[in-house]
């Protein structure tokens, strides 16, 4: 339930929007204190979308993100920024195209803790921030007959996130062990009827073996 989406100009007239999946990471949060807030994520750029197949090969390629060269981007956060009046940005290094760069991210949140149905805690947040695709060596650009150029330089980024409490063991939730456990009882029984249905087999065609090696005797 957590995504990174982008947007860029196009024709300097429209936008086009874009999708970044593989997010991974951790937010180290109390559930109350923001100032003490600390987030790692990376994302897979190979995973990008924009609603065009030939558009998201271009830019997988080396006139953008050279994803064979550079499989992953990733954000560190390394502090909390007040604002007045409210809420909070949170600073951190952006590394991506190989370049890291420090980028300060607007936070919309975070929500107060909810308990789902299978008793696991979530939060949600939202960030967003504005780059300049050129500060990470991405340079690639088309001129237009009227001067402009054909993708903007300017890129929006948001990450709407929604967290899940790790267990203070570090393992997976309760909830989740527990349908995992259901899942391999399931499997267990399975395996073992199947184990059942092999040896009645071999036991059958024992049975019929030892009957045709009698008869051949008593023909004999």
């Amino acid at each position: 339930h957590s995504s990174a989406n982008f947007i860029v100009k196009h024709m300097m007239v429209s936008n086009v929007h874009g999708q970044i999946g593989g997010i991974k990471g951790t937010v180290k949060y109390d559930g109350k204190n923001v100032d003490g807030i600390q987030v790692t994520a990376n994302l897979d750029p190979a995973t990008i979308s924009t609603g065009d197949p030939s558009r998201d090969e271009h830019l997988r390629g080396k006139d953008f993100f050279e994803t064979d060269k550079f499989p992953t981007m990733g954000f560190v956060s390394d502090g909390i920024i007040p604002i007045n009046g409210g809420g909070f940005k949170l600073a951190g290094k952006l590394t991506m195209h190989g370049v890291t760069k420090q980028v300060e991210l607007s936070v919309d949140g975070p929500t107060e803790v909810f308990k789902d149905k299978k008793g696991v805690e979530r939060v949600g947040a939202t960030a967003s921030t504005k780059i300049n695709r050129k500060d990470y060596g991405i340079v690639y650009n088309q001129q237009l007959d009227n001067g402009g150029v054909g993708i903007g330089e300017e890129i929006k980024i948001t990450l709407d996130l929604e967290l899940q409490r790790k267990p203070a063991d570090g393992g997976d939730n309760k909830a989740d062990n527990k349908d995992a456990s259901k899942s391999d009882t399931k499997s267990d029984k399975k395996a073992d009827a199947k184990d059942d249905k092999k040896a009645d087999k071999a036991e059958k065609k024992a049975e019929k073996a030892e009957k045709k090696a009698a008869t051949q005797k008593a023909s004999k």
